[in-house]
């Protein structure tokens, strides 16, 4: 998988970004459309996080499903307000575990 560093330094880029989705059948759609989207070949996609908590999991479940059943490189947003470092270790040992590399993080809004 590249680091997406890697690929924008390297030249243009394109990409999607998607939030990610509240309920079950919403999850079904998105992949639906990520397995779509594939054959344009976007340097990455991004999946944005529920800061709130609302979809946290949701975000961490989609990336690693791109990362395993796609050959689109994924970037996991992770915004750090509201997560103890041990919440946020624990994450960011579940994206090396899933060899997930590029994440986003974000310090949020208090």
């Amino acid at each position: 998988m590249a680091r997406i560093s890697d690929l924008i330094s390297a030249g243009r880029t394109f990409s999607f970004e998607f939030f990610p989705p509240k309920t079950d059948m919403a999850q079904l759609t998105l992949g639906r459309t990520i397995a779509e989207l594939e054959a344009l070949d976007p340097s990455f996609v991004s999946i944005t996080y529920g800061a709130g908590g609302s979809t946290r999991q949701r975000t961490q479940e989609l990336v690693q499903w791109i990362r395993k059943e796609t050959r689109i490189n994924p970037m996991a947003h992770l915004t750090c307000q509201g997560h103890t470092k041990a919440e946020i270790a624990e994450i960011l040992d579940t994206y090396a575990a899933s060899d997930v590399e590029n994440i986003l993080a974000l310090g949020g809004d208090a």
